[in-house]
């Protein structure tokens, strides 16, 4: 008997900013390979989640949330987020179905109606909102006449995304799969392991420090007992930021370093000795080089 032939494609999930894009890409894989925050546009590349459903292999690219820019990183970050969406076999708008129709998602729909896009709405946090606000929201959405279906969901407690993943399987396009059957991302380890303390500095910093930081892995090494020794940088712009980063005698990096080796230990499932350094680097986010680690266009 034949083997049934294989399907894969490209999921694009696009939304404002901080609609749960990363938390829903988490839920699909299985794994942390996005990181997730409460302080907006903390995704600032494409990054892919891998996940095999119903004999299907589903890429999913999550995309820095899409906003109004007004700095060079946010032209950069708004400009992969619409690179991804014109790359996808299917196209998934999320909604914060508490915030309804903001301004940011307005200027998502029209762009959708200027470009002749049709995507999948998925209302989320639906958890979130009375029913009878639910559907009048629901309604409004597609009286937009770009939806071909509409879910909702709870990307944080998973209610409702098992059917959107296997409706999903089944729009994809029949070819080989582009993966490895385990992996589950394209993201090279040592920017997902920055990205995770970079998570874990805006979980304990979001209220104290802008968004003039960010983290690289500058050394990996592997031990000869199987842990890896780690070695990351936290750029900042100013001396001040380099205090708050600090803290009073260091016991604010010790404890975003002990958050962040935590949790590497778990996706590495082995012993991490993770050791963070604080430099100040003035206008860090104008350095192409940057943008080049992230997959951004410098001059988008």
């Amino acid at each position: 008997m034949a083997d049934p032939a294989q399907h894969c494609g490209f999921v694009a999930i696009i939304g404002a900013p901080n609609v749960g894009k990363s938390t829903l890409l988490n839920r699909f894989v299985g794994s942390k390979v996005s990181i997730v925050s409460p302080k907006v546009q903390t995704t600032r590349t494409r990054v892919l989640g891998i996940c095999i459903e119903a004999g299907a292999q589903l890429v999913f690219i999550d995309t820095p949330g899409i906003f109004r820019p007004r700095r060079r990183l946010d032209r950069a970050m708004v400009a992969a987020a619409w690179g991804g969406a014109g790359d996808a076999d299917v196209l998934l708008v999320l909604v914060d179905a508490a915030r309804g129709i903001d301004d940011d998602t307005r200027a998502i729909l029209d762009r959708l109606k200027e470009q002749q896009k049709r995507g999948i709405l998925v209302l989320n946090k639906v958890d979130l909102v009375a029913k009878p606000k639910l559907l009048e929201l629901a309604a409004a959405l597609d009286a937009e006449g770009i939806f071909d279906d509409t879910f909702m969901v709870s990307a944080e407690t998973g209610d409702g995304t098992a059917d959107l993943l296997a409706f999903l399987a089944g729009k994809m396009p029949e070819g080989p799969w582009m993966f490895p059957e385990d992996q589950m991302s394209d993201m090279p380890l040592r920017l997902l392991a920055a990205e995770i303390t970079r998570e874990k500095l805006f979980l304990q910093l979001h209220k104290e420090l802008p968004y003039a930081a960010t983290v690289e892995t500058e050394n990996w090494e592997e031990d000869e007992d199987g842990s890896a020794r780690i070695e990351q940088v936290i750029y900042v712009e100013r001396d001040s930021q380099k205090g708050i980063v600090l803290g009073k005698g260091g016991r604010q990096i010790k404890s975003i370093g002990a958050a962040a080796r935590e949790e590497l230990e778990e996706l590495l499932e082995r012993r991490v000795h993770l050791f963070l350094f604080v430099k100040v680097r003035e206008k860090w986010s104008d350095d192409p080089a940057r943008y080049r680690d992230w997959g951004l266009d410098f001059n988008a």
